[in-house]
């Protein structure tokens, strides 16, 4: 390996991979009904949050690096659009072609395409007729991150002003967003009188603390790089002390960060988990209408829940490879760090 490509190297596709195999995991427990109200739901409904929470913060990271490389909020944008929608749109558009050749109504399966084409899934999470008879109706209960996503896509630039605005103090700034992001999630649910309150808390601003974390991340990367092991210690006593007590959660962002940290810079192999093609974002977005069908369908019934898990994971696994090399690096330019991981190692 190259000495310019190795001094780059870290580990933050693995990480992603991960993070939405854990996502995937906690599903296939949920939606095949494996153990329904039981610890092991709870928790891998557990580590599925710290997951999605990592995924923000990795975002974070990333998306602030894009920024600053991007030559001008036009080709920041084209290139998150690139990033993200295609994938996005064939995953929203296949299970809606499917229900309207199955007979469902054309207008349901309209009002579906509409609002999650521009990330409002929760207006119509359904497909008129598909589901019904599941734990769940929901035809893709894992898309609700990316409106998330989106919006912090949007106001990254803002920040990214502020914070060269902000000069020395732009440590200061961050904090105010991770204090606020946290004073939001926490408060909503007992100062808002509403059952979708905790929902409501779970939107941005609720997860600013932890893209803010990314972006502090992004201004720190040489010292990550320089000192990973600091990072990691600190993440984990932080993060243990975010799980001693209810008033100590807000930690967790800073926690997680410095775990990540340490995971993606320690020195070892760097692994390139995306050497045949980056999967985590394919694995996230088409993990849960796979699982749906297979329960709809009788398979973890007829095959026990082994088999159903390993059928659904070789399908997954076989969905997102598809999408990656039909769709995803298609949308993609040729210097896309994820497309050049994945030709570098085709040359080794």
């Amino acid at each position: 390996m190259s000495e310019a490509h190795s001094s780059t190297a870290n580990r933050f596709d693995l990480i992603r991979l991960a993070l939405a195999s854990t996502v995937f995991v906690y599903h296939a427990i949920v939606l095949s009904s494996l153990a329904p109200m039981s610890g092991l739901e709870a928790g891998w409904g557990q580590l599925a949050e710290i997951a999605i929470q990592g995924f923000f913060i990795v975002s974070g990271a990333l998306v602030a690096g894009s920024l600053v490389r991007s030559q001008g909020l036009a080709d920041y944008a084209g290139k998150r659009v690139r990033r993200l929608y295609p994938a996005y749109l064939v995953v929203v558009l296949i299970p809606a072609i499917i229900c309207l050749l199955m007979g469902g109504d054309v207008r349901g399966v309209g009002e579906y395409i509409a609002a999650n084409l521009v990330f409002l899934n929760f207006l119509s999470p359904d497909l008129p007729g598909v589901f019904e008879g599941n734990r769940f109706t929901e035809a893709n209960g894992a898309l609700w991150t990316l409106k998330i996503e989106v919006m912090f896509y949007i106001c990254l630039p803002v920040i990214g002003w502020l914070l060269r605005l902000f000069g020395r103090a732009k440590w200061l700034f961050l904090i105010g967003i991770y204090a606020a992001g946290e004073a939001w999630r926490q408060l909503v649910p007992v100062m808002l009188d509403h059952p979708d309150a905790p929902m409501l808390a779970r939107q941005l601003p609720g997860q600013m603390a932890f893209f803010a974390s990314g972006i502090a991340l992004w201004q720190m990367w040489g010292t990550a790089k320089a000192k990973p092991l600091w990072f990691g210690v600190l993440g984990f006593l932080v993060t243990a002390l975010s799980f001693a007590h209810p008033w100590l959660e807000p930690l967790r962002a800073a926690g997680l960060t410095g775990l990540i940290a340490c995971i993606a810079f320690l020195p070892g192999p760097a692994l390139y988990a995306a050497r045949f093609g980056d999967i985590s974002y394919g694995v996230y977005i088409t993990h849960f209408p796979i699982l749906q069908a297979l329960v709809a369908l009788g398979v973890f019934a007829s095959l026990g829940y082994a088999a159903g898990f390993m059928l659904s994971a070789a399908l997954v696994i076989a969905a997102s490879y598809a999408l990656w090399h039909l769709v995803e690096r298609r949308a993609l330019r040729p210097s896309s760090h994820y497309r050049k991981v994945a030709e570098y190692t085709e040359q080794e």
